[in-house]
């Protein structure tokens, strides 16, 4: 059984107990959300047991997740060797309904569960970042300076296992009450989604550089 059709993990945390109809079973659609996505919120209890969350960039490396952040940030610190909360979530549409309380929203979201380590083996750290700079940007990692010690130094990484997860994905329209049909409201879906403009480039730049071709696929 290759790894995209082996089912998600079935817990007490990602056991969905409502609109079960919604969720999805298998580990492709646990990858699609994650690939599809830029930022993802980590929850984490700082060290003084305070609940915090952090947005950052992510990559994805089979069933491993790396996340980074500074060095220097107690709540990353403190989620080493501990149990995590990692959520990646798309707004796809507003769902606008007949009814207040019919309305909605279309979305993929994955919620994940696990022990984050925070990687020590200099090697998979280097890996770990490559992952998250050409998830974000493909071929930038090859284009740009890498990191000198000093910046390594500064940057932790993070990596957590996609064991246990689950994926909720709504799609369509509204679900009004049958008696809410004939009513004189409109009723339908605002469509929602996330689109690169044309690249900008930095004042300083040297007007002889061009836009490379992995900023311009990215556009595309």
């Amino acid at each position: 059984m290759s790894a995209e059709a082996t089912p998600l993990s079935s817990t007490p945390r990602t056991t969905l107990r409502r609109h079960r109809e919604r969720g999805q079973a298998d580990r492709a659609a646990l990858y699609e959300v994650l690939d599809a996505g830029l930022i993802c919120h980590l929850g984490v209890a700082s060290a003084d047991g305070t609940p915090v969350v952090l947005p950052t960039a992510y990559g994805r490396d089979g069933d491993t997740l790396y996340l980074h952040g500074s060095s220097a940030n107690g709540a990353l610190r403190a989620a080493d060797g501990q149990r995590v909360c990692v959520t990646v979530t798309h707004l796809d549409g507003l769902v606008a309904a007949r009814s207040v309380f019919s309305h909605s929203v279309n979305y993929r979201s994955a919620v994940i569960f696990g022990t984050a380590t925070i990687v020590k083996d200099e090697a998979e750290r280097w890996d770990g970042l490559r992952l998250i700079t050409d998830h974000l940007i493909p071929g930038r990692w090859a284009a740009a300076r890498q990191p000198t010690t000093k910046e390594m130094a500064a940057t932790a990484v993070m990596s957590l296992p996609l064991a246990e997860a689950s994926v909720k994905i709504r799609t369509g329209m509204p679900a009004d009450e049958p008696e809410d049909l004939d009513l004189d409201v409109w009723a339908g879906v605002l469509p929602v989604s996330v689109t690169f403009g044309t690249p900008v480039p930095d004042p300083k730049l040297r007007p002889e550089i061009p836009v490379p071709a992995h900023i311009r696929d990215r556009v595309s």
